[in-house]
């Protein structure tokens, strides 16, 4: 027999600094039901409010309007972003106090998985030890509804793949914001859309939620020309071009796919040159770092092996791999920073870079974006071009209007979407980024990745983001942790695919060191069938119909006592749900199918 909700918000409503941020006069009230098994992703930009509806599902904020059911013992836990440990002697101290405290045993056999040592003192705890404590902490209390707030933020490709397979196997409700869009493509079944006030919900996985918000957006711009409103859809930046940015950026993966093709055939088995398509005098001219046979080790343990590579103008360069693998070694000798024990780098002497780290030096709270961006003046030097300092806001999603408020009013993503924008200013080629998605929103990554693609320097990157990867970088060097550097042509999946590949099946021609060329970009599609073209006309009108039927479903099953009062009824409405969510499901991919191949014609 169906299960009722874990929780219901119903009718909510919440003022901050005497605006509502949702319900009251300007927004409709918030609603959410959160099954036994769900498996949520929740977008919306920096700002939005996410982390604030998190606290509401949690109790933690009194809300001004509505209602907040749970079901009963039900125990919800919130893996926060960045707790608040203060107090705690110990990593342990604190993962044991808390309302639904688990025993130290059950800590322990979590964080030994994860590699985290919890006698580790709160005070000089690392980013990524501070992440895999919570984790430890959060997992441990056995929740029935896990709710999770950038949860691979600070952890390695390990960490990362450990706690994926944890929560496929995971038995309660999970709601996750994520930046990480690999993360939420493998792990999500529906998405949840915080936009502008409102809370759309969907019962697709996160693979479907572009598709769906260009749909969505297509609908109010189609509404807005009826109803001659244009100007209120300027308000909301709909006019900014969600479809049309993607378009470019088909149009940027496209290059970067003969990037790679071409950074491919120039690749050897130890990362040298091998001069197929320019000559020596033409490849030494485009190169601005040279390392050869360069080598670390501390103490006993060698970071890295012998290792030579060219890195050309224009090149993404990737660097992935553990916690502790020596990708920050490595990053520090390519540019300088650190002397290799053996062989030599040479860096070019025109060479001038932007360094972004993780830690993310802290805007001055008390200044004013203005100040931030273009000292105080309405101006701003932008690699050389002059812009008006809100036109400048509006290219990295800013509301122009906020040029004058304190830093100290943005949220943390603001902030560092505000530093991006600053340090991209700056005259440069070259940018060095370590985990440059951090507490980045998803418009802003597609941002990120625009202006990446665009930089005309060299790019250096540290990531745990594969999907970032995947999309932003031509060479991948990836570090297993006993010393060796794979030199890949393409991004972490390529990387991935070499790993997988079993030595004893290698060709000659593998040995030799030639690399296949990165898949081509995919044909263009011929036109839509008839019963096709008829499916893709009809099919929006059939989802909306099952929407309708499974919300008035939830609106009769939202009734805390219909469970008990009337089980079979109760029963037959959670079955007429289940077989219209299937049908919408499949309506639903069939429909995403036929947009993308309407979009590549």
């Amino acid at each position: 027999m169906a299960q009722p909700p874990i929780l219901s918000l119903e009718g909510m409503g919440l003022q901050q600094g005497g605006k509502w941020l949702f319900g009251g006069p300007d927004h409709a009230p918030l609603d959410l039901h959160i099954g036994p098994r769900d498996r949520l992703a929740l977008i919306g930009r920096n700002g939005v409010g996410k982390t604030t509806l998190f606290r509401m599902i949690d109790g933690q904020i009194e809300t001004d309007a509505g209602a907040r059911k749970i079901k009963p013992h039900a125990k919800i836990v919130l893996l926060e972003q960045d707790p608040d440990l203060s107090g705690h002697a110990t990593l342990m101290d604190w993962a044991l106090d808390g309302t639904h405290a688990p025993e130290e045993f059950e800590v322990e056999a979590i964080a030994g998985q994860l590699g985290i040592d919890m006698s580790r003192e709160t005070s000089g705890a690392s980013g990524g030890e501070r992440r895999r404590a919570a984790i430890a902490r959060a997992l441990a209390q056995d929740p029935d509804l896990l709710l999770m707030d950038e949860p691979t933020n600070h952890l390695d490709l390990g960490a990362i793949d450990w706690l994926e397979s944890w929560l496929d196997r995971y038995k309660g409700a999970f709601v996750v914001i994520s930046h990480d869009r690999t993360f939420l493509k493998r792990l999500t079944r529906a998405t949840i859309w915080l936009d502008r006030g409102e809370l759309r919900r969907k019962e697709v996985g996160f693979g479907g939620y572009e598709a769906w918000e260009e749909q969505v957006y297509a609908e109010e711009a189609r509404a807005a020309e009826k109803l001659d409103a244009k100007l209120k859809l300027e308000a909301h930046w709909l006019e900014r071009g969600v479809t049309a940015r993607r378009k470019r950026n088909q149009g940027r993966l496209e290059k970067l796919w003969e990037m790679r093709a071409q950074r491919a055939s120039m690749i050897s088995a130890g990362g040298t040159a091998k001069l197929k398509l320019a000559t020596e005098a033409e490849f030494k001219s485009k190169s601005v770092i040279t390392a050869d046979k360069i080598t670390k080790a501390y103490g006993n343990r060698t970071i890295i092996k012998p290792f030579s590579l060219r890195i050309q103008r224009g090149d993404r360069i990737g660097i992935v791999g553990a916690n502790g693998a020596g990708k920050t070694t490595l990053l520090k000798m390519l540019t300088g920073e650190l002397e290799p024990d053996s062989g030599t780098v040479d860096i070019a002497k025109t060479l001038t870079g932007v360094m972004i780290d993780q830690q993310r030096q802290m805007l001055t709270a008390d200044k004013t974006v203005r100040q931030v961006l273009a000292e105080g003046g309405d101006w701003i030097d932008v690699r050389g071009v002059r812009k008006h300092v809100q036109g400048y806001l509006k290219e990295f999603l800013f509301d122009p209007k906020i040029v004058d408020m304190n830093v100290s009013v943005l949220s943390g993503g603001e902030r560092s979407r505000l530093l991006l924008a600053r340090e991209f200013a700056k005259a440069s080629n070259l940018l060095v980024l370590d985990e440059p998605t951090n507490d980045l929103d998803l418009e802003t990554l597609d941002l990120l990745q625009e202006v990446i693609a665009d930089y005309e320097g060299t790019v250096l990157i540290v990531s745990h983001d594969r999907d970032f990867l995947d999309r932003t970088v031509t060479i991948t060097l990836g570090l297993d942790g006993t010393g060796n550097v794979d030199v890949v042509a393409g991004g972490y999946e390529d990387w991935q695919a070499k790993r997988r590949q079993p030595v004893a099946g290698k060709t000659r021609a593998d040995k030799a060191g030639d690399k296949p060329a990165p898949p081509p970009p995919p044909s263009k599609p011929t036109k839509l069938s008839y019963k096709d073209q008829r499916d893709y006309e009809l099919l929006p009108a059939r989802i909306e119909e099952l929407e309708a039927a499974i919300a008035r479903g939830e609106q009769i099953l939202a009734d805390p006592d219909l469970y008990t009062s009337d089980p079979q009824r109760f029963a037959n409405v959670s079955k007429g749900i289940e077989n219209a969510r299937t049908e919408k499901d499949a309506a639903e991919e069939r429909w995403l199918q036929l947009a993308e191949q309407v979009e590549a014609l």
